[in-house]
């Protein structure tokens, strides 16, 4: 056990415990969910979900990941994370607003285009992309302060709530897809304000960090994430905007990408700790421990991507039906290309990472944009919908975690900069984030 735990980054046990919780969550909610709802509302939910975790997931984990990078990086040199905090919190605002009146603007177009004309629904997305901005913006102090006890708190708070939250609706028979919308906006609030103890101590003291320091690659890191989060979500907004009425297959294809997915909510525990020693070992130029640390990590998630596929072909037809009442539309073939799509997606997880820790943002935000192009190409190609978003997410995949390997092949090498200015030396490094 020794052993294994020392091939993974220090905080990793205590982020996944949090994360192992808030995943079982997942699967909980949306297999009560898939037997209280008929197909057309889990449908609507489906896509709910799709939507928050592409657009908030893409435009909150770069906030956190810079708020948490410039903290370390602070905490290095003694200086107060309040600071940091401050910006962080008002840049995740100015970003929210900007959401909420995008949502508002199009809200008719939204209910009836991908909610079946329920305008409630779009009121509970813009709930969850507020809870998800202060959340997010929370943890980027506890990943930054190495507080991985507190993080793992906050997320195991917020899965529990979900657990327990989606328990009692469907034992009192809710069959709205509504209520079911609703705890992702209740459980990661709930889950902040358990966690508000140590992000207090951080509030107040120093002179303000420059804008300089956050958002001087959060541009390119945001499209990085945007584009990530396109690529392992789409798909089900896609079969929903391809083909309107088949509410069927977008439920199944949810349920089924939350079973493949599973080795990606493990890698979430490696990386609120992972990227700090990433972006540690390029700023003091350590090219054996940098290089380590990737191998390592890569080997890992290989190795969850190869079982979680074994587990997904063999017994995923059954599972999904079994656990969240799918309908019977996907087979073995079906769960094979979406295993494939994952195991690239880690992979390309893990460069990207290596990538932003060597500065090179541009390179990671090239990476994902070529995959999105593949994807797309994909999608719009004359095939039945199902298979198209599969190989959609495949090929998409493979394009971004191979394009990422040969561009590392091109400039790995990690350069000291112990001499440079804090607000320069941290400005393109990386640090926390998780779904």
């Amino acid at each position: 056990m020794r052993r294994l735990l020392a091939l993974v980054p220090p905080g990793t046990v205590a982020v996944g415990a949090g994360l192992a919780l808030l995943g079982l969550a997942s699967y909980v909610h949306l297999a009560v969910a898939g037997h209280s709802l008929t197909e057309a509302d889990y449908s609507s939910l489906s896509v709910l979900w799709s939507i928050v975790f592409t657009v908030g997931i893409g435009v909150f984990i770069p906030v956190e990941q810079e708020v948490a990078r410039v903290v370390a990086a602070r905490r290095t040199q003694g200086l107060p994370p309040g600071p940091v905090l401050a910006r962080g919190a008002a840049l995740a605002a100015a970003v929210l607003a900007v959401m909420v009146l995008a949502t508002v603007a199009g809200y008719r177009v939204l209910a009836d285009r991908l909610f079946a004309g329920d305008g409630d629904m779009v009121l509970v997305l813009i709930g969850s992309l507020v809870a998800m901005a202060i959340a997010y913006t929370t943890r980027g102090v506890l990943s930054g302060l190495s507080l991985f006890p507190w993080y793992g708190g906050q997320l195991g708070v917020d899965g529990g709530l979900r657990i327990v939250m989606v328990a009692l609706l469907g034992l009192a028979g809710v069959s709205s897809p509504l209520w079911y919308g609703v705890v992702l906006v209740i459980a990661p609030l709930a889950s902040v304000l358990f966690t508000l103890p140590p992000v207090l101590r951080a509030v107040g003291g120093g002179a303000p960090v420059p804008w300089g320091a956050l958002l001087r690659g959060l541009g390119l890191l945001t499209v990085s994430s945007l584009l990530s989060q396109v690529v392992v979500n789409v798909g089900v907004i896609n079969v929903r905007l391809l083909a309107p009425d088949d509410v069927a297959t977008a439920g199944a294809l949810l349920s089924a990408l939350v079973l493949v997915r599973i080795p990606l909510f493990v890698f979430g525990s490696m990386q609120a700790s992972l990227l700090p020693g990433l972006a540690a070992t390029a700023t003091t130029g350590d090219q054996a421990a940098f290089h380590g640390l990737l191998r390592r990590s890569l080997g890992v998630v290989t190795a969850l991507g190869l079982i979680g596929a074994v587990g997904a072909v063999l017994l995923g037809p059954w599972l999904v039906g079994a656990l969240f009442d799918a309908p019977d539309v996907l087979d073995q073939v079906d769960f094979g290309w979406l295993a494939a799509g994952t195991l690239a997606y880690l992979w390309a997880m893990v460069l990207g990472q290596a990538l932003l820790a060597l500065n090179r943002h541009r390179a990671q935000a090239t990476a994902w944009t070529l995959g999105v192009v593949a994807l797309l190409a994909v999608t719009l190609a004359p095939a039945p919908v199902a298979l198209r978003v599969e190989l959609a997410y495949a090929v998409g995949s493979v394009v971004v975690a191979g394009t990422m390997a040969l561009l590392l092949r091109g400039g790995a090498r990690p350069v000291p900069t112990p001499a440079r200015p804090i607000d320069d030396a941290v400005a393109t490094g990386v640090s926390g984030g998780i779904r």
